[in-house]
């Protein structure tokens, strides 16, 4: 039986490699994004014309009728939801210093990335738990973090706050769900090459060129894919609750 995949923010960016990858891996997957399908057509039909069924959902994960709406979308379409993405997550709209950080811009970023993604993970999990077992698993999540769990940005705090909680749910639900055949990892991308990146090329370009990053080049989406790909394959079955690093060894302390 084929295995389905759920991407969220799949449809560009580091999503969108995810998408594509896992595609490629044998999976049929979804996309959900929360803009209209039209926006994303050239890539969408992408994935067809490599042979990769699809279905897109536009949706926002902050939104409970949304995560059971895309829930209940793909168990229409293909039966069942055997891997979870968690990939879609929001920045705040104005970087603002910590001590003048809005209550509202917490509650958007924090809401968004960290309650959308325990709900939807809590939904998934659901049915995954009512489905029959295929192969040796009966389901993969993966969180996609950021290197901003735990490192300081105290001009975006309220997003460094929503990943450090991914983090703890990467736990929780590790811990919860391992007795139930239900694998749960984190990737923590760093410094990766996308639209979101594109508007602050020249700073990281500079800390690149100083050696900040060991690795030294731009992260693509496709390292990030790789590694979700080996999570999601049978190469971690003894591993659970557990992070990668996708940032060119950025977070090796040195002297």
């Amino acid at each position: 039986m084929k295995q389905t995949a759920i991407i969220t923010g799949g449809s560009r960016g580091i999503g969108y490699a995810i998408t594509r990858q896992l595609g490629r891996d044998g999976y049929n997957v979804v996309v959900m994004s929360s803009s209209p399908e039209e926006k994303y057509r050239e890539a969408l039909d992408a994935l067809g014309a490599e042979g990769i069924a699809w279905l897109y959902f536009q949706g926002d994960i902050a939104s409970q009728s949304d995560r059971l709406g895309l829930v209940a979308a793909t168990v229409k379409r293909f039966g069942r939801v055997d891997v979870l993405i968690n990939n879609a997550g929001v920045a705040p709209t104005v970087r603002s210093d910590l001590l003048e950080m809005t209550e509202e811009s917490f509650d958007r970023v924090v809401g968004t990335n960290t309650k959308g993604t325990l709900f939807l993970s809590q939904a998934v999990a659901k049915q995954m738990l009512a489905q029959e077992i295929v192969g040796r698993k009966r389901g993969v999540i993966v969180n996609i973090s950021s290197i901003s769990a735990v490192v300081s940005s105290v001009n975006r705090g309220e997003y460094c706050v929503s990943k450090a909680g991914i983090s703890m749910l990467t736990t929780l639900f590790a811990d919860r769900l391992a007795s139930e055949g239900i694998y749960v990892h984190e990737v923590r991308p760093g410094v990766i090459s996308t639209d979101m990146t594109s508007k602050v090329k020249g700073k990281y370009d500079a800390l690149i060129e100083q050696g900040v990053f060991p690795i030294k080049r731009w992260g693509q989406p496709e390292d990030v894919a790789g590694v979700v790909s080996a999570f999601c394959s049978d190469k971690f079955l003894y591993t659970t609750g557990n992070h990668i690093d996708v940032d060119g060894g950025f977070h090796i302390q040195r002297l």
